[in-house]
């Protein structure tokens, strides 16, 4: 099976870039769906309410939204840059805005889209882009006597251990790198000849 990633913005980052005394503040965070985007996007219109434009893209992974704003910016100049910087950085479900305060010069098309790649860049690369592998969990009961064998092989596999319990039998919560998790469970079949009970419960996304 081939591993599946999922890259996001690791924390809330951001920039500043100035040119020609125009000052460009990028911000960028995570957000985990559009509401959430658009609340991002209203806070930092609020922080800096005093600024003539304040540019914005987010790209969400449901629906694969890929959404942008040139908030009076000359039409492809602003926010398609900011959002190019998204893509360009692999994150989804994350919201970057630009906001600008005007120098009183004028930059020109490609002074704009410079500034606002810059600064969208700052903001994003002050974030930190985190990678999540797709994992797969399982329940494990195991005998007593193959609980030791079972541990090793989480151990050697890499595996996150969520729960143990022991009762009468052992009973492991685990999850398994996806790309692995076929060969893990005839591994674990293997090693205790068949007696483990093995229950996927379903996957998830871990750093």
């Amino acid at each position: 099976m081939a591993e599946r990633v999922y890259k996001t913005l690791g924390k809330h980052g951001s920039g500043e870039f100035e040119d020609r005394r125009s000052v460009f503040i990028g911000d960028a965070a995570h957000v985990a769906d559009e509401t959430e985007a658009r609340g991002f996007v209203a806070s930092v219109k609020k922080k800096y309410s005093d600024a003539r434009h304040h540019v914005w893209a987010y790209m969400m992974t449901e629906g694969n939204i890929a959404r942008y704003s040139d908030d009076g910016e000359p039409q492809g100049t602003a926010g398609l840059p900011v959002l190019s910087v998204i893509k360009g950085s692999g994150a989804f479900d994350c919201a970057v805005v630009v906001t600008r305060y005007f120098g009183g010069i004028l930059l020109g098309t490609g002074g704009l889209v410079h500034a606002y790649t810059e600064a969208a860049k700052l903001a994003v690369e002050d974030a930190g882009v985190v990678t999540y592998r797709e994992y797969a969990t399982f329940r494990f009961i195991v005998s007593y006597s193959d609980y030791q064998r079972l541990s090793a092989e989480l151990s050697r596999a890499g595996a996150i251990t969520d729960s143990s319990d022991f009762g009468a039998e052992v009973t492991v919560e685990a999850a398994v790198l996806g790309s692995a998790a076929d060969e893990f469970c005839e591994r674990v079949s293997e090693i205790t000849s068949g007696r483990a009970k093995i229950l996927r419960l379903g996957s998830r996304f871990d750093a």
